[in-house]
């Protein structure tokens, strides 16, 4: 595994969309691992390709509860209810800001063994399955936040 750097709010490749990925190999794995490792070294809960220079859709999650989730073309087929929290990214350091998101939703990925699995998720992860799949789109959360931005 490897630390792959963070790109940060002002670079293109966080406002591209990124790319579906026909089949998981051995490379998408090491991505997912790599992306986990960095992650975690720079304490997030979350983390898309796109953060890390790559424009595929794959994102990690770990809320801190020992389930590390790694999903390949996530797509958020259900979502109900609303609530608004605060958020920050690592793309967009020393910044928080208050953003809307479905409390619960259904979302469907291949795993890390290429396998289809659908995951119903609600609260934190859901918001953070949400921020991650907004960063395969071109989105970041300063762009859904309805409180103003705070810094620090």
């Amino acid at each position: 595994m490897a630390l792959r750097n963070i790109r940060y709010e002002g670079d293109e490749i966080l406002r591209k969309k990124s790319r579906e990925i026909a089949q998981v190999d051995e490379r998408t794995r090491i991505l997912m691992d790599d992306m986990v490792e960095t992650m975690y070294a720079n304490e997030g809960i979350g983390l898309a390709a796109p953060q890390v220079g790559i424009l595929r859709r794959v994102i990690v999650i770990d809320l801190g509860d020992g389930k590390v989730y790694k999903m390949v073309n996530p797509k958020i087929t259900q979502k109900s209810g609303e609530e608004t929290a605060p958020e920050g990214c690592l793309s967009v350091p020393e910044t928080r800001g208050t953003v809307p998101r479905p409390m619960n939703i259904t979302v469907e990925y291949l795993n890390e063994n290429n396998e289809k699995v659908e995951l119903e998720a609600e609260g934190l992860l859901a918001r953070c399955i949400c921020h991650e799949i907004d960063h395969l789109d071109g989105i970041l959360f300063v762009d859904r936040v309805v409180e103003d931005v705070e810094e620090g």
